[in-house]
């Protein structure tokens, strides 16, 4: 259906033209009249179905403009997601002139407190500063109308489900309330029925958790071996741009510069790096000079770039809800996309449990051989010839072509050419430090640390730093709360092999 078909107001139609939409996605289709009719909505899809603008559009149509306060709040699990809401919010918002402004941890909340004393509409946020300026009284609940929670899912599996239903608690009881999410826990259920009134669900879910136009593989391989698999991989595919998924920082960092010494254009996003610094890559990535951006889980989660081609899942997700979130960064806006999962033989169990929970198809395939890469090398670089023969662009070249042809074979000449324009394509020798392997939780006997009394989970926090929390005290707290350094790295080191 065509959004003009939809009887929105001609300013959001304006808009909407403006950015290039003309065919509403199936869940803008189905959750757009049940939320303009002011329904609570839980919206289960995929990630990059279009969900701000089938969450926005309804939000948009209801702000009241001559209300200098804030009407409209949306959670998001991380500041590059947050980022992300808002800019489409306000190109959507654009002509009625709607102000939307995000704020987020680890940025300077000075500068944020300036932006929200200019009035804005609507707040995209992530729960830890969201809380941090309640505090402060920079941002008033009591005004707000609309509350949505995207890709609530991941911001449960970050901890944030005691900060969601403190700020649930706090908005006013008659508001309207839209929950998106990619899967639907219990303990998120529990959310929605405790906080939601008779929400309307809208399911564009598939057969499958995982999008259809995204072929899933799985390699067979040592952990000592990943690097190899990767690059013969690479070589094969030639990625136009890729996600690479590392378990910590540590293997982003190592991953990072072994790509980069191999030749790729690689580069790594954790916790660890300051805002600034994410920024440059993510920008770098969208723009291409980056080919393969290497990150971990909570630093890739609201990354939305368009033309990622591949996903690596370098390690094995520990959960299938990690699994649909990753490969979910391809096959976006109905782009075919592929995934490849490494995994060490005894991973395979592991793997299979996703497979079977994500209701998907993950076809393994043994690791290529270093001929086969060298054939599929080799033929890419025929073909970059006969590209530069069509377009003439030998011509100020023909001249020595003559001299060498004087003097060798013409297959040694070519042969030659082939070489001198390949890329360097030795094996990596870099050696990564080793992670332990992922085994299925649900097979094994061995109770792990986490089900113990007093037992710790390791996480990265709201701001995307690492944080141990006990289990028993949920996901609370700001954001803007100092992590807990000090224990983090150390729970950090004793959680490495030897």
């Amino acid at each position: 259906m065509k959004f003009n078909e939809l009887d929105l107001p001609l300013e959001l139609l304006e808009s909407i033209e403006k950015m290039g939409f003309e065919e509403a996605t199936p869940i803008q289709e189905q959750v757009l009249p049940v939320a303009r009719e002011g329904h609570d909505v839980i919206g289960q899809a995929q990630t990059g179905t279009g969900k701000t603008t089938a969450f926005g559009l309804p939000m948009l149509e209801k702000i009241d403009m001559d209300n200098p306060n804030v009407q409209a709040l949306v959670l998001a699990p991380t500041r590059e997601l947050a980022v992300q809401v808002a800019d489409e919010l306000t190109r959507l918002g654009r002509n009625k002139k709607v102000k939307t402004v995000a704020v987020y941890g680890g940025a300077d909340i000075s500068r944020q407190i300036r932006e929200l004393k200019s009035r804005p509409q609507i707040v995209v946020a992530t729960p830890g500063r969201y809380m941090d300026h309640t505090r402060r009284r920079t941002i008033r609940p009591a005004s707000i109308e609309t509350v949505v929670l995207d890709e609530a899912d991941e911001m449960l599996s970050m901890g944030f489900v005691e900060d969601i239903e403190a700020i649930l608690e706090e908005v006013p009881d008659e508001r309207q309330t839209l929950l998106f999410s990619a899967t639907m826990p219990t303990r998120l259920k529990k959310v929605s029925d405790r906080f939601m009134k008779d929400p309307k669900t809208v399911s564009v879910k598939a057969k499958t958790l995982t999008v259809d136009n995204i072929e899933q593989f799985a390699v067979k391989v040592p952990e000592k071996h990943k690097l190899l698999a990767l690059t013969r991989i690479i070589e094969l595919e030639d990625p136009e741009l890729a996600i690479i998924f590392g378990r910590t920082k540590r293997r982003v960092d190592e991953l990072s510069e072994a790509l980069e010494h191999q030749g790729y254009a690689a580069a790594g996003i954790h916790g660890d790096l300051k805002q600034a610094q994410r920024t440059n890559v993510l920008r770098r990535f969208k723009q291409g000079s980056v080919k393969f951006l290497v990150a971990t889980d909570v630093a890739a989660r609201g990354i939305d770039v368009s033309g990622v081609s591949h996903v690596f899942n370098f390690d094995i997700p520990q959960e299938s809800e990690s699994y649909v979130h990753r490969i979910g960064r391809t096959g976006r806006a109905g782009q075919s996309g592929k995934a490849y999962t490494f995994a060490a033989p005894i991973e395979m169990d592991h793997l299979s449990m996703i497979e079977r929970e994500t209701k998907g198809k993950i076809k393994t395939i043994d690791l290529p051989t270093k001929e086969e890469a060298s054939d599929v090398r080799q033929s890419r670089l025929a073909d970059e010839l006969v590209k530069v023969i069509q377009s003439n662009g030998q011509a100020n070249f023909e001249a020595t072509a003559e001299k060498l042809l004087q003097s060798y074979d013409a297959k040694d000449v070519v042969a030659a050419a082939l070489a001198s324009i390949q890329n360097d394509t030795k094996e990596p020798m870099k050696t990564l430090t080793g992670e332990r392997p992922v085994v299925n939780k649900k097979r094994s006997k061995a109770p792990s640390s986490k089900h113990k009394k007093g037992g710790r989970r390791f996480y990265e926090d709201r701001d995307g730093r690492n944080r141990n929390r006990r289990r028993s005290s949920g996901g609370g707290g700001g954001g803007s709360r100092g992590p807990q350094s000090s224990g983090g790295r150390r729970q950090d080191r004793r959680r490495q092999p030897r």
